[in-house]
């Protein structure tokens, strides 16, 4: 680009001055066009969104194949009665329940601005459509989203093309940026770490004292599949019995040599976004950090910005 900008300002000593004037100003035009593409937001191929008729809060699918949005909504009424072609409703006022997944529900009604034939693998069917404001909160705006009954769906919302077009851009790795320490949650301990975030541990390690193997035996490897009952404590001080099965032991080498470990599966993460993974349990008592985590837990979700 500066060497097409060189050459035009080159060419621009040879014109006359009107010309020139005209030309600059072009050039000026060119240098301060927004740059198209780079000012649409990141999405992941599912997020929390708000319809806020509805006041409800879903767990929606970013479904890029499906033109239209889609709400979950059963025991549909048109207002007056219904005419026996679903077209001829279009301008009249339904009336629906919609419910999200925490099994929250909502008696709603809207105008039927349209109707929708969507083909799928069970054939065609033809679904009424209406006007809603979808997004997040306090960042909807309106949208035309079909009705149709998603009760036997894992998601009770579908965004469609219609309201991603010319806004977002879909990455489907839904990999998200953490620091070098983080507050990760442990929903077995019920318990927040302030978390050293470690790319060169290949695992997570939690802090755990008071190691019980139910009909353990001295052989760890013989313990693998039977419950382990240990406590944990986060940098607060505050503790947690846990209970789990061993998945696996773990042999780990460092700067004091190599130990085996017993390996659990918690579910741990960021507040609200815990997935379960494999822990090793060692006493991190004379450590800062009684929770570390490694790169089976940030492996294709996470990438580390120590910046931040």
């Amino acid at each position: 680009m500066i060497r097409m900008l060189t050459l035009r300002m080159l060419t621009l000593r040879t014109l006359s001055p009107k010309a020139l004037t005209k030309a600059l100003t072009l050039v000026a035009l060119f240098l301060l066009a927004p740059a198209y593409g780079d000012d649409k937001a990141v999405i992941g191929q599912t997020a929390m969104m708000t319809v806020d008729e509805a006041g409800l809060v879903y767990q929606a699918r970013i479904d890029t194949g499906a033109g239209n949005t889609s709400l979950h909504a059963f025991d549909l009424e048109i207002q007056g009665g219904s005419a026996k072609k679903m077209a001829d409703n279009v301008g009249k006022t339904i009336w629906f329940t919609t419910e999200n997944v925490a099994g929250e529900r909502k008696r709603l009604s809207a105008k039927i601005v349209k109707t929708s034939t969507v083909s799928n693998s069970q054939g065609t069917e033809t679904r009424y459509m209406v006007e809603m404001h979808v997004g997040f909160a306090g960042e909807t705006r309106k949208v035309k989203v079909n009705l149709r009954d998603r009760g036997h769906m894992d998601y009770k919302l579908l965004i469609g093309r219609n309201w991603l077009k010319g806004k977002y851009v879909v990455d489907v790795s839904e990999k998200r940026v953490i620091g070098a320490r983080a507050p990760i949650s442990i929903l077995e301990t019920g318990l927040l770490f302030d978390t050293r975030i470690d790319t060169g541990a290949v695992e997570n390690s939690l802090h755990a004292v008071d190691l019980k193997v139910e009909n353990g035996v001295e052989d760890m490897e013989q313990n693998v599949g039977k419950m382990l009952a240990f406590t944990t404590e986060n940098e607060k001080g505050e503790t947690k019995r846990v209970h789990a099965r061993i998945v696996e032991t773990s042999l780990i080498r460092n700067a004091q040599g190599s130990e085996v470990r017993y390996m659990v599966e918690l579910n741990v993460g960021e507040p609200g976004r815990e997935y379960k993974v494999k822990v090793n349990l060692r006493d991190r008592t004379k450590m800062t950090n009684k929770l570390l985590i490694g790169r089976n837990w940030l492996q294709g979700h996470y990438l580390v910005d120590v910046a931040k």
